[in-house]
């Protein structure tokens, strides 16, 4: 097993020298964040799952070709990124085939006052992720991508920058409003219409 010490770059290395425990370390050591980034596009935390080891199969599958490319340009291997860039892709097919987030049904929430406090607290942030997971795939494709690989993947707007093949203002920009519609996006949604008592 490489020591975890090793740096993506050694590891990617490894694996292009036949070692293929190197392509497993390098998988444990960025599922958390692939499966927090494909979340944003995945109906249920098994559609995620299933998207995280569709990603590193993509990634295995292609390494072989694209690892020497990447190895041959100056710096470090930006393995992290082009993996994020392969589970963004994924995560937008899945949308665009016609994946829908999942809502609370209205019995769930008519009954939720009969229920416990901690079930009623589940309720509550399981209807605000779906919100937010609403609002953020409601973001333009170029917004959304930058708010998912700043957020959910935990890069640096100069790596999301090489990821997305635009300059490291234009993601800072990118990010700035996205974050200001999310804001926006949210609220709309989290409104309840005041519908008088006999009208429909």
């Amino acid at each position: 097993m490489p020591p975890p010490s090793q740096t993506d770059g050694a590891l990617c290395a490894a694996f292009l020298e036949g070692d293929k425990n190197a392509f497993g370390e390098l998988m444990r050591r960025h599922q958390q964040t692939v499966f927090r980034l494909v979340r944003r596009y995945a109906a249920t935390p098994d559609e995620a799952r299933d998207l995280t080891q569709r990603a590193f199969l993509q990634a295995f599958e292609a390494a072989s070709r694209t690892l020497p490319r990447l190895a041959a340009a100056p710096g470090e291997i930006p393995f992290k990124a082009w993996l994020l860039r392969i589970a963004i892709n994924l995560g937008k097919n899945q949308v665009r085939d016609g994946a829908r987030w999942a809502r609370a049904p209205l019995e769930a929430v008519e009954a939720s006052a009969e229920r416990p406090p901690d079930a009623q607290a589940a309720l509550e942030r399981a209807e605000s992720e779906a919100l937010t997971r609403r609002a953020v795939t409601a973001l333009p494709k170029r917004q959304r991508e930058v708010f998912t690989l700043r957020i959910d993947g935990g890069l640096p707007f100069a790596e999301i920058a090489e990821t997305l093949g635009i300059s490291e203002g234009n993601a800072k920009s990118h990010f700035h409003y996205a974050v200001k519609r999310l804001r926006d996006e949210v609220r709309t949604l989290s409104v309840v219409p005041n519908v008088p008592k006999g009208q429909s």
